[in-house]
């Protein structure tokens, strides 16, 4: 299928061929039908691609200093990796379009194959097919009795989704009532639809703008009373309409940098009256005399509505009750539709231009050139092509190598850690790649030489050339972990898996009943690498296998409790999702396995489980203590160890130095920057599978390391020690 895309580094535009979207868990696929371009918003990510990296710093300060954070912990060559990932990503563009439903995940029952809808969100963008979750979807209403001309044009208005659920929002934020005043300052295209919104309400709309042509269309089809912002005598004039009341609410719609929206609302707002900010404005306002003498009502308008940014809303699909929360963003979205297809607003007007996909760099450069006045500029589809989801091709198939190598998933750890160091072994080809989007399927593809990207699994799995693709990587989410696991094995292929092996235990037993009992010659592997490290290899060598006691502090950081690998359904929380690296790690210096845990957790509201002290016994008498701390402070070094045996000490700060106590004198070792062992670990799991032997890590260890995790969530639960 065909994106638009665009590099962040360059601000390069292109129509790509992607793979079909993957479809997810409580998602639609729909085929496009038109999208709409927010000018913008999306001229202002376009603006920031096309500047240059001195110009992007100076616009992302914020950024600039997570790089720094980076740069300090991990060195100059994994800060330039996780730079150039952003940079060199083929980004997607849109958030609002409309189009017909061609499939629905197996949990999906409220939309049905061709149901026509209108969408919203970063998934709903400017590509041939999107797969939007259910919660950013509203169907459209069957109208049997329009014909193919006027059923065109609803669905072009209902491509205008995104944008009209974010002015019902500011809307709603208002709080107005009927035959109440309100100003609307920026007559943008939000502008435009928050005034249509307004006047189909029964408010007074006073439209306001810089650009005389905005102000013009406005006072044409949807405000009562339209000014530009220099009118002499503006705040006469308003006062004057409003009886000298002064308006009841303002709806700041514009995009600038200037305090001048925010104040001028202020001064046109009446005592007790209501000033909301849709639009990307400042907001530090002047006090006096406006908002304090008049004790006005500040208020900000969270996008399409409330869900927004909740992973449960948008990615799960669980919906807010009704009786309490009236006005989700799915319920503004179909409001918004309703308005259109009853009648009681007309968005013909607000399409100046239209553009075939294939022609949308076009619209891009006529917005930000200023070519010519625009307003609402519509992407169309041609909806005779047939949807096939296929591989695409990135470059000539390739002599295979002794380890053809397929990526399913491949996100930040997989581009900064797994792929640059297998790029560099000369006995791995690179055959396919699958992620969930097209976008980033193709990025993976193009940067390290894949032959093909793919949104089916099967092009991985079933491979026609059987030898081509031997060896699978998992680098997904936690939660798909195991499925890909147990059906890369059952295809015959040698599998590493990034950790965690699983989130929960029985799929855990799974595996280890099908890989113990399976004939055929694969090998599973776990991304445990810090037992890699050279710095582990040298304490390892120094103290042996002896019974000896261990302590491993890890400042963790705080993690927001919504983030993903804090969900127990997506991540299974970080004591699976992390501490798994820990466990493993004292494991391997111990040359023993964990025997039993026991493990205690700070309270905390959300019962996140990431501030924990856990100990540990193991089968040779060895004990040890991970302490993950998520409430400790950013510029304290992540990760602490202690090794005590015999009258010895070893340590080990950051996987940067290494002390070991107990000589005449002390044994240093400083290592030019970081290394947890990831490259050596790659190189070692790939000499293995090209010299026929054990992986480096037998499963054993996987099991019982991955076992334990299971059993320091028990420990908490129950409040005892528990045997692993």
């Amino acid at each position: 299928m065909l994106q638009l895309t665009q590099k962040l580094k360059d601000g390069k535009m292109q129509v790509l061929e992607v793979p079909v979207p993957v479809l997810g868990k409580g998602m639609v696929l729909i085929r496009n039908f038109y999208s709409v371009i927010s000018a913008g918003t999306e001229s202002s990510t376009v603006t920031a691609a096309r500047k240059s990296l001195i110009g992007k710093a100076k616009e992302r300060p914020q950024q600039v200093r997570q790089v720094l954070d980076v740069l300090v912990q991990q060195g100059p060559v994994q800060t330039y990796r996780a730079v150039m990932k952003k940079l060199d990503a083929w980004s997607p563009l849109g958030y609002s379009c409309c189009g017909e439903v061609i499939d629905t995940a197996n949990d999906v029952s409220e939309f049905a194959i061709g149901d026509f809808v209108a969408c919203g969100g970063l998934t709903a963008s400017h590509a041939e097919v999107v797969a939007v979750p259910v919660n950013l979807c509203v169907k459209l209403a069957a109208d049997k009795n329009a014909g193919m001309e006027n059923s065109d044009k609803l669905l072009k208005a209902a491509a205008y989704n995104t944008l009209g659920a974010i002015a019902i929002q500011g809307v709603r934020q208002a709080d107005l009532r009927l035959g109440e005043t309100c100003a609307v300052i920026g007559l943008g295209l939000i502008g435009q639809l928050t005034g249509l919104l307004l006047k189909a309400g029964g408010i007074r709309v006073i439209g306001i703008d810089i650009d005389a042509a905005m102000v013009g269309l406005a006072e044409k089809h949807c405000a009562d009373l339209a000014l530009t912002r220099d009118s002499h005598g503006i705040e006469e004039k308003i006062a004057s309409f409003t009886d000298d009341i002064g308006v009841d609410a303002v709806i700041i719609t514009a995009g600038t940098d200037s305090l001048d929206p925010v104040n001028f609302a202020g001064a046109v707002c009446r005592k007790k009256g209501k000033v909301v900010i849709v639009g990307s404005v400042p907001t530090g306002f002047d006090r006096d005399p406006y908002y304090y003498r008049k004790e006005l009502d500040l208020r900000m308008s969270c996008s399409y509505g409330p869900g927004r940014y909740d992973p449960d809303y948008e990615e799960k699909g669980v919906d807010y009750p009704v009786a309490y929360v009236r006005w989700t963003e799915k319920r503004n979205m179909a409001a918004f539709q309703e308005l259109i297809h009853s009648g009681k607003i007309n968005l013909d007007y607000l399409t100046t231009h239209e553009f075939k996909l294939e022609d949308a760099p076009q619209a891009y450069d006529l917005i930000l050139q200023h070519k010519e006045a625009h307003l609402g500029i519509l992407i169309s589809y041609d909806t005779t092509k047939p949807v096939v989801r296929q591989k695409v091709a990135i470059r000539p198939v390739a002599a295979t190598e002794k380890v053809g190598v397929a990526f399913i998933g491949a996100g930040s750890y997989a581009q900064s850690h797994l792929l640059p160091n297998l790029k560099n072994l000369k006995d791995v080809s690179f055959v396919g790649v699958m992620t969930s989007s097209g976008t980033g399927s193709r990025s993976v593809a193009e940067r390290f030489g894949f032959e093909f990207c793919t949104s089916d699994v099967e092009d991985i799995l079933k491979n026609t050339k059987t030898k081509q693709i031997n060896t699978v990587f998992i680098a997904t989410r936690h939660d798909s972990h195991a499925d890909y696991v147990l059906k890369s094995l059952a295809a015959g292929k040698h599998v590493f898996v990034e950790k965690p092996l699983c989130i929960d235990e029985a799929k855990l037993e799974e595996i280890k009943d099908f890989y113990t009992s399976s004939e055929s010659a694969s090998s599973l592997m776990v991304g445990f690498n810090r037992r890699f490290s050279p710095l582990t290899k040298m304490l390892k060598k120094e103290f042996g296998d002896g019974p000896m006691s261990m302590i491993y502090r890890v400042n963790a950081g705080k993690i927001p409790p919504d983030s993903w690998i804090q969900d127990m359904e997506l991540g299974g929380g970080r004591i699976i999702g992390e501490v798994c690296h820990f466990v493993d790690l004292l494991s391997f210096i111990s040359g023993s396995l964990p025997t039993t845990v026991y493990a205690q957790a700070l309270p905390d509201s959300q019962n996140l489980n990431d501030t924990i002290s856990i100990n540990l016994g193991f089968a040779n008498g060895s004990i040890g203590n991970v302490s993950y701390f998520a409430n400790g402070p950013k510029n304290l070094p992540k990760e602490y160890i202690e090794i005590y045996s015999a009258g010895a000490t070893g340590i080990i700060r950051d996987f940067k130095e290494l002390e070991i106590y107990g000589g005449k004198k002390i044994n240093r070792k400083k290592l030019m920057g970081q290394d947890k062992g990831q490259e050596t670990m790659v190189r070692s799991f790939v000499d293995a599978l090209v010299q026929g032997k054990e992986v480096p890590i037998a499963f054993d260890d996987i099991y019982t390391v991955t076992l334990a995790t299971f059993k320091i969530m028990e420990s908490l639960r129950t409040g005892k020690s528990v045997k692993i």
